[in-house]
């Protein structure tokens, strides 16, 4: 009787039919490897998808520089680009799109994708007869954080002269650049606007708390100068790299229920719908792409992350490097997550859109589990709340100071003292505060209602 151990290589008790089996298996599998190995050879140094350029490296870590030569390396990304755009209606011509630079290689690589996407639009445009298509507008925002960091007056002049430039340097149709000073979510004066910013960041004692309000200000900064001036998506260049960070931080402080959203290709719990078209990009090729094709970018000056987001980011770094597919891999699994009623863009229904984009739109369009929606966020971050964040709220009532806040900003951004609560709440954002002391309160009922069946009345005891 042969074993029955499918790892087992010692021959054990195998008949003899069982041996002239595997003979003729491992015959088989030797005349299959060197018809590969004969296939690659004839191939070897050439691009994988056109077969006749050299690839852009030597290299034999499995990268798409070893695979393609330059062209099909830039058409792959752009197919992955302007992929993301389409099937998920990122972009149609009646929008006025603001892309988000930050000076990066993955914001570089989305202005201009989003800038040749643009000019063949305007072309298309030009060439029509009647001109009944319209041409989407774009503009692009970068966000100043010197008030934040302390840096010399003459570096950040610098920066934002190269942002300029980068900005003027692209081929017509022009695009407004807007420089946006990080304290201008507040609404007064700009003096004491970054007085009252720097409070805010003291008062949070968490070093990961200060750099999580940092970027969710960052986000209402933008949010402000797209709403104030027409722009109706806002486009960031969010890669897997960077996504594939956040999913693992975002776990382990305890923002699972939210992750879903922040995911998508696009997310529309905000003002303006915030859109990633470069989701499935890595920033190793976003920054390979720079160099080939000269991009410039720009170093901006920051303090190097710290507390949850530097370990996590140093983390996925190092299995990025034991394993180049980790990132994918992580950003895979968190596709998989159902997405909220919030991660789509409506259908669209104007007869100055092309047939096949709302074609298209209507069959890669998400379909989410509606009873995963969520009318309830945090006041910080935005996020949706879970059932968990709702039963925290039952005492919300006899202190009407509180406010609907997720477990992860309430840990990490918001002060453990009650009194520190109330003077932290004063030098928030006038947005961000009056959604703490009225939007959120007027959804207490209704918070309640959800909740009921899961509160303890006044006679009964928590055993």
């Amino acid at each position: 009787m042969a074993c029955s151990a499918s790892a087992c290589q010692s021959n054990c008790y195998k008949t003899q039919q069982e041996e002239e089996a595997v003979k003729a298996n491992n015959n088989t599998n030797s005349f299959a490897a060197n018809i590969s190995s004969s296939n690659n050879n004839s191939n070897s140094g050439l691009c994988l998808k056109c077969k006749a350029n050299q690839p852009i490296s030597s290299n034999s870590d499995g990268g798409d520089d070893a695979r393609f030569c330059i062209d099909c390396f830039r058409g792959n990304l752009f197919g992955k680009f302007r992929f993301a755009v389409t099937s998920n209606a990122m972009i149609a011509p009646t929008d006025n799109v603001l892309v988000a630079f930050s000076g990066g290689p993955s914001s570089r690589v989305a202005l201009q994708f989003v800038h040749e996407m643009h000019s063949k639009a305007q072309k298309n445009f030009d060439a029509c007869r009647d001109r009944s298509l319209p041409v989407f507008g774009v503009g692009v925002a970068f966000v100043d954080e010197s008030s934040v960091y302390s840096a010399p007056s003459n570096e950040t002049d610098k920066v934002i002269g190269d942002v300029r430039l980068i900005v003027e340097n692209l081929a017509p149709p022009s695009k407004e650049l807007y420089i946006v000073p990080i304290e201008s979510v507040y609404s007064s004066d700009s003096g004491d606007g970054r007085e009252r910013l720097k409070k805010l960041l003291d008062a949070v004692g968490d070093a990961t708390g200060r750099e999580d309000l940092l970027l969710h200000l960052r986000m209402l900064a933008l949010q402000k100068v797209a709403s104030q001036n027409g722009y109706n998506r806002l486009l960031l260049g969010s890669c897997v790299s960077r996504i594939a960070c956040h999913v693992i931080s975002a776990t382990v402080k305890g923002q699972g229920y939210s992750l879903p959203a922040d995911v998508q290709y696009v997310d529309a719990r905000w003002e303006i719908p915030v859109v990633l078209p470069l989701r499935d990009c890595l920033a190793k090729e976003l920054t390979m792409l720079c160099r080939l094709d000269g991009l410039k970018t720009v170093e901006l000056i920051r303090s190097p992350c710290t507390g949850i987001n530097g370990l996590v980011s140093s983390f996925v770094t190092l299995l990025q490097e034991e394993n180049p597919s980790r990132e994918c891999t992580i950003m895979r699994t968190a596709g998989k997550l159902i997405p909220f009623h919030f991660n789509k863009i409506e259908e669209i229904d104007d007869s100055n859109v092309l047939l096949a984009t709302r074609r298209r739109q209507k069959r890669y369009n998400l379909k989410p589990n509606e009873s995963f929606s969520s009318e309830s966020f945090c006041f910080i971050c935005n996020s949706p709340l879970s059932r968990s964040d709702l039963l925290s709220l039952k005492n919300l009532e006899s202190h009407k100071t509180s406010s609907v806040c997720c477990s992860s900003c309430q840990f990490q951004i918001l002060p453990q003292d009650p009194s520190s609560v109330n003077e932290l709440y004063t030098l928030l954002p006038e947005q961000l505060f009056a959604r703490a002391k009225h939007d959120n309160l007027d959804h207490c009922s209704a918070i309640r209602e959800q909740i009921q069946d899961c509160l303890l009345s006044e006679g009964e005891d928590e055993t």
